[in-house]
Order: C-alpha cells, then sequence, then structure tokens
C-alpha cells in the first residue's frame, strides 16, 4: 500500500494527524474518507448559508482527498477494482469542481452518498475476509 502523505495532512491538523500518525493502514483509508465526507458536508451547509468562500475551502479540501486516495491505488496489485475506484475517484473530483462552480447541491448529494457507500464498504472488508477480525474500517492492501 502506498499512502499519500499530503491526503493524510488535508484529513486535519492537531490531534487528527496525531491519531493518523498512529493508525495502521486500514485505518489511515477510513480517516481519510471521514475526512472527505465531512469536507463535503460541510460544503452544503456552506451553499445552505451562502457562505461561497468557506465553501470553496471544504470543497477544495474533499478534493485534495479525493485526489490523495486516488494516488495511493495500487493499479498493479489492484486489479479491476483499483482501476474502478482510479476512475470513480476522477469522477468525484470533476463533480466537485461543478458543485463549486454551480453551488449544485444535487451534484453534491450525489458523490456523496457514494462516497459514504465507498466509505462502509471499506469498513465491512475485514469482516469478510477469512480469518479477519473486523477492524471497523479497512481495504486489502492490494488496492491502496
Amino acid at each position: 500500500m502506498r499512502v499519500n502523505f499530503r491526503a493524510m495532512e488535508e484529513y486535519g491538523q492537531g490531534s487528527h494527524t496525531s491519531r493518523a500518525m498512529a493508525a495502521d493502514k486500514v485505518e489511515l483509508i477510513q480517516m481519510l474518507f471521514d475526512g472527505l465526507i465531512e469536507s463535503m458536508v460541510s460544503a452544503k451547509g456552506h451553499i445552505d448559508r451562502g457562505s461561497i468562500e468557506e465553501k470553496n475551502k471544504s470543497l477544495a479540501r474533499a478534493g485534495r482527498i479525493t485526489i490523495g486516495l486516488q494516488s495511493a491505488l495500487d493499479l498493479e496489485k489492484g486489479g479491476d477494482l483499483a482501476r474502478n475506484l482510479h476512475e470513480l475517484y476522477g469522477y468525484v473530483t470533476r463533480r466537485l469542481v461543478f458543485v463549486n462552480a454551480y453551488n449544485d447541491q444535487a451534484a453534491l448529494d450525489e458523490i456523496l452518498s457514494l462516497m459514504r457507500e465507498i466509505s462502509q464498504a471499506w469498513r465491512d472488508v475485514p469482516g469478510l475476509l477469512p480469518g479477519k477480525a473486523p477492524v471497523g474500517s479497512g481495504v486489502p492492501s492490494t488496492m491502496h
């Protein structure tokens, strides 16, 4: 697994960063998803309130995290799943730009829903592997 440190930095400052440094690879991916979803929800609120500058900051953070997740994929070892995730992350990045340009709540809801589903899938993977106890979050090492 290649973990993009820049993506981890985008997760947050202070205790979040300390937690990220101590996390294993599986937990780190879930923390990045948590930060991504948090940023998207924050952007949604900023759009509702008309806080354009804050919306821009939240969407920019979400975009950096998404690009970090995308760059952390191991396309050689991850096979079709990694390639599909690579394309999905690219789509999410493009939609974030669209949301930022047009304040499109429907587009934001769409990608927020997608990322919540993917985040939940990462949480479920460890429990599906033989001989592995659920970790609470995760992804097999061949994917990231």
